[in-house]
């Protein structure tokens, strides 16, 4: 398993193009079953939110993934920087998104991150 993670539009399906040859499911508007046989899913954040939306545990998704599709390549916004949300459906969808990400890393060989581009190894290596 790898992730690729960084701030919003910093260059991570890019990269994840250049250094991988692999389909690219997107996971703001894909079926969430095809996850668990894809190469590689983006906006994971996304998913963890619709997963909320439609009354799914997104943490119990996010261990099944690990555990079905541990070669995945798995594209996740960091989206707990900065100012705490109002809306307590936005503060869920924030910190389920915050595990999910913690679960992925903690089973993937590889963990990058992307900012202005740049890539930084945070685990293994690419």
């Amino acid at each position: 398993m790898k992730m690729i993670t960084g701030g919003a539009y910093q260059g991570k399906s890019e990269f994840v193009k250049k250094h991988f040859d692999c389909e690219i499911l997107d996971g703001e508007s894909c079926d969430f079953e095809k996850v668990f046989t894809a190469e590689c899913v983006c906006n994971y954040h996304l998913l963890v939110k619709r997963l909320i939306e439609n009354g799914h545990d997104a943490i119990a998704f996010t261990e099944r993934l690990c555990r079905d599709n541990p070669e995945i390549i798995v594209i996740i916004n960091e989206i707990g920087c900065g100012i705490i949300p109002l809306e307590k459906s936005e503060r869920i969808w924030r910190e389920q998104t915050g595990r999910a990400g913690s679960i992925i890393a903690k089973n993937s060989d590889t963990v990058v991150r992307i900012i202005c581009g740049i890539p930084t190894v945070i685990k293994g290596e690419i």
